[in-house]
């Protein structure tokens, strides 16, 4: 497996792709720890402001992770992350939002983060956790700054109707 370091693109994504701005959602020594990414492949275009890894992707900073067969880091005109998309047969996606908080994990076959929003999208065999929250469907949507999970049974291209599952914790309600 190589090792690719590409810090200008990379260090806005990675920051912006999971942390974001409210330092609530995530842990403070996040954003100063280092990135670390490993692949088998990059292909960057810096003029299309898009730096695509594949072949076992894991990019790492912190308590945040990200992984998948292919992820793909899009910028705006501005040269800040726009998008980020991890793809695989279970792409994945972790985060810990505080020192007293649990990881946050989630899986699909497609992981979409849209910066702007601050939304992620879990598409085909998705599922999150959230402490002992657990939701399961064929697309779930997480919103970072309200903490809100949106479930369907059908997502857009994808065949196979998987039906909304959830366990709660009946506890831990109070605190959500």
């Amino acid at each position: 497996m190589t090792r690719h370091t590409f810090a200008p693109l990379l260090t806005l994504g990675i920051i912006g792709l999971l942390l974001g701005s409210a330092p609530v959602l995530a842990l403070k020594g996040d954003a100063s720890a280092p990135i670390e990414v490993e692949a088998d492949r990059l292909d960057l275009d810096e003029r299309a402001g898009t730096a695509v890894y594949t072949g076992d992707v894991d990019i790492r900073q912190g308590s945040m992770r990200l992984t998948g067969a292919r992820v793909e880091i899009q910028r705006n005109d501005q040269g800040q992350l726009a998008r980020a998309s991890a793809t695989g047969e279970r792409a994945y996606i972790e985060q810990k939002p505080a020192p007293d908080e649990p990881l946050v994990k989630g899986w699909g076959r497609t992981i979409v983060y849209h910066v702007a929003e601050r939304r992620i999208e879990m598409i085909d065999r998705a599922e999150l956790h959230k402490g002992d929250n657990t939701f399961v469907g064929g697309y779930l949507e997480y919103f970072l700054d309200r903490r809100v999970v949106q479930a369907r049974a059908e997502a857009e291209g994808v065949e196979e109707r998987q039906r909304v599952r959830m366990t709660l914790d009946p506890e831990q309600q109070g605190a959500q």
